[in-house]
């Protein structure tokens, strides 16, 4: 039985990959790259390339930082796994936080080795100051760290009944 919910959780992993790289293959095939489509006041969908890590770090380092990013991506989605088919099943919310980011590290790690960029395109701004674009595996993996934050704190853990 703890396969079939190790299965359950890889399976949140996989919805996340795949409306990762459904919203990507939407961008890339109907925007031109650096065009912004105003949504919503302080949001656009502003369509970029990533050759960096989070809010672009290291995209200026001459390529190498691709082939870092994807081994580590890889190196962390095998710990994640390892990770979640050792859980217990009460650990729901670690569960989910886990397979969060597993699913966008993932999704990531598509885009890195399949055109050596991360395909962003989420823009949160106000007045001049913009948010660095970000993207739905750039999302989920920050839901999930937020998730295991919480659950560090001892959100969503069962109360000890004392009979």
């Amino acid at each position: 039985m703890r396969n079939l919910g190790m299965l359950k959780w890889l399976g949140l992993s996989l919805l996340a990959i795949v409306l990762d790289q459904a919203s990507k293959l939407t961008v890339d095939g109907s925007m031109q790259l650096f065009e912004s489509i105003p949504v919503l006041p302080y949001f656009n969908l502003t369509y970029v390339h990533n050759t960096g890590a989070a809010f672009s770090f290291l995209s200026d380092a001459g390529g190498w930082q691709r082939w870092f990013f994807a081994g580590l991506a890889i190196v962390i989605s095998g710990v994640i796994g390892v990770w979640l088919s050792r859980l217990k099943s009460h650990e729901t919310l670690l569960a989910v936080a886990l397979s969060l980011v597993l699913g966008g590290a993932i999704g990531n790690l598509i885009d890195r080795l399949a055109y050596g960029y991360v395909i962003d395109f989420l823009d949160v701004y106000y007045q001049n100051y913009h948010w660095p674009a970000f993207n739905i595996a750039d999302s989920a993996i920050t839901l999930g760290v937020a998730l295991m934050l919480l659950e560090s704190f001892g959100v969503g853990k069962a109360a000890d009944v004392a009979g």
